[in-house]
């Protein structure tokens, strides 16, 4: 979509005017890039995302997972047991996160100082 001159990018009903305030949109907060990074790597219970990134609260994590899963980057999956069992895994859509973030770890690595 352009207006003008000027390229729109639209997603979830949201315009942005570069593609790169969007990616930043999707993986706002300071906790979504981690949790997307540790669903990569295996499918995860609520406490266990809760134990893998510190000094979360369960409203906030519960609010990231919600968000994550509307804009389809994970999924929720409840087993039907007593009690019941839910877990997240990543999307098809959400795996595709892996090499940015692979990058991003990578240049940390490189650039920050070990204690």
């Amino acid at each position: 979509m352009t207006r003008g001159n000027e390229k729109i990018y639209k997603y979830n009903e949201k315009e942005y005017k570069c593609p790169l305030e969007a990616s930043m949109d999707l993986l706002a907060g300071k906790w979504r890039a981690l949790i997307i990074w540790h669903l990569i790597k295996e499918d995860l219970r609520f406490s266990q995302i809760q134990k893998i990134v510190p000094g979360i609260s369960k409203k906030v994590l519960s609010e990231h997972l919600r968000i994550m899963e509307q804009n389809e980057l994970i999924e929720r999956t409840v087993f039907p047991e007593v009690p019941p069992r839910v877990e997240y895994n990543i999307t098809a859509k959400g795996k595709t996160l892996f090499e940015p973030l692979n990058y991003l770890e990578n240049w940390a690595r490189k650039n920050m100082k070990k204690k």
